[in-house]
């Protein structure tokens, strides 16, 4: 069970950074406000894509 949580947290944190850096990537200008939504954002994405692959592979 733990070992499973660690691969989900790992996993989230995973999706999380690729989105950030593709957010950061493609906006305009960096700034305070700008990376805080993003991260924001980012962590909604993250957990979605974790949630879908869970509910893809886990039966």
């Amino acid at each position: 069970m733990a070992r499973r949580r660690m691969r989900d947290t790992v996993e989230v944190a995973v999706w999380w950074a690729a989105l950030l850096a593709l957010w950061t990537v493609l906006i305009s200008t960096v700034g305070t406000l700008e990376l805080l939504v993003g991260a924001a954002v980012s962590l909604v994405g993250a957990v979605a894509a974790g949630a879908a692959r869970r509910a893809a592979t886990d039966r």
